[in-house]
């Protein structure tokens, strides 16, 4: 099987969809590797490392005339022409753009996303989001520390004491609990909010303080669950009460971290303008949702600003600003993905019985799937 791997030329991308150790291991299986000249130097791979494995470096029309083509983000309309029609596309390729997936219909291209994988034990080595939730969960703290001017620990000094800072983290899934214990380590004290209640646990085992909301009616109750490991929306009643929770600790908070995301819909405002009228002029948050309109209104995607005298990072592909790990960890997403549908003696074999090959099946035959 002849597989290619692109460039990324997205603005601000610079992950790789293969590594060295990704592509030596499909070289080990017989296929031959093609990756585009240049398309991991800004993840620290250069070509080289490639060729030391047994990959050839091409061009762009080289690893797009694959049979299957590993991508990190959807192609542009410039890249989609390059692509073999009757070609494999996997990557990340947002099931809910619908524009998008009929252009990759168009190009009769069968195409794999793989934020569509189901949240379930057997998926969870192709977990894309879990994956670059977990780097961004990390970075967002590291973004936070640089703006904040002031130590994240306590000192103690012969000039007296400093006191440890206050950090607030407002969504409690994979990139939450990585900011939980990023920030644990760094010794600020850490306070941390999500609708459900099953993550309570976790939280106070990473030495963080769970801000507890009451369920009051069986409503509550149920949207609090969850489903296929996302949060529901909760009922205007519940969010009225934790809003009012919240506030009180932002308003106290030095740094606040917001990672609410729901795939398919809006960000939630969980920051009101309000909050950060009320936070301590040098505080910082960092909004994790900022690619869906943010979880603070005053956010303004792909930018920091500072407003009220609190400074908003609005970073938008955070898990691309720690581009080596990042890749290490998509590639072996893909590695994993890529033995559910290229066979042992490896000819494709796209198995629709297959449950997560079946999710994340977005166009096939000049059709999109993606019901």
């Amino acid at each position: 099987m002849l597989i290619g791997v692109p460039a990324e030329i997205m603005d601000g991308e610079t992950r790789v969809a293969i590594t060295p150790e990704t592509a030596k291991k499909l070289k080990a299986q017989g296929h031959t590797i093609r990756v585009q000249s240049g398309a991991g130097v800004a993840a620290s791979v250069p070509d080289d490392a490639y060729t030391a494995v047994g990959a050839e470096i091409t061009d762009a029309a080289g690893a797009y005339a694959a049979d299957i083509v590993l991508k990190v983000r959807c192609p542009l309309d410039s890249e989609i022409g390059l692509a073999k029609s009757g070609g494999v596309l996997v990557g990340m390729l947002n099931p809910f753009d619908a524009i998008g997936l009929q252009r990759l219909a168009a190009a009769q291209l069968t195409a794999f996303a793989l934020e569509a994988a189901p949240r379930t034990s057997r998926a969870q080595s192709m977990d894309v989001l879990s994956s670059q939730a977990n780097i961004a969960g990390y970075k967002a703290v590291m973004m936070a520390a640089e703006k904040y001017q002031r130590f994240f620990p306590m000192l103690m000094t012969a000039a007296g004491t400093v006191k440890a800072a206050r950090v607030v983290i407002l969504g409690v899934g994979v990139a939450g609990l990585q900011a939980i214990a990023t920030a644990k380590r760094l010794g600020a004290v850490i306070e941390a909010s999500d609708v459900r209640p099953s993550v309570k646990e976790q939280v106070e085992s990473l030495g963080g303080k769970f801000i507890d909301v009451a369920y009051e009616t069986d409503e509550e109750r149920e949207a609090a669950v969850g489903v296929g490991g996302y949060a529901k929306p909760m009922p205007p009643s519940w969010l009225e009460r934790q809003k009012a929770e919240v506030a009180k600790r932002v308003a106290l908070a030095d740094i606040v971290i917001t990672t609410a995301l729901i795939p398919g819909r809006a960000a939630p405002v969980l920051v009101t303008e309000d909050m950060v009228k009320a936070m301590k002029p040098g505080s910082v948050i960092v909004d994790l949702a900022a690619p869906q309109g943010g979880n603070c209104p005053l956010t303004e995607p792909g930018k920091t600003v500072v407003k009220h005298g609190v400074t908003l990072i609005g970073e938008t592909n955070v898990a691309s600003l720690v581009a080596a790990d990042a890749s290490a960890l998509y590639a072996r997403n893909l590695l994993d993905f890529l033995k559910l549908i290229i066979s042992k003696e490896g000819a494709l074999n796209i198995d629709m019985a297959d449950d997560i090959v079946a999710a994340c099946l977005m166009t096939q035959g000049g059709e999109v799937k993606r019901k």
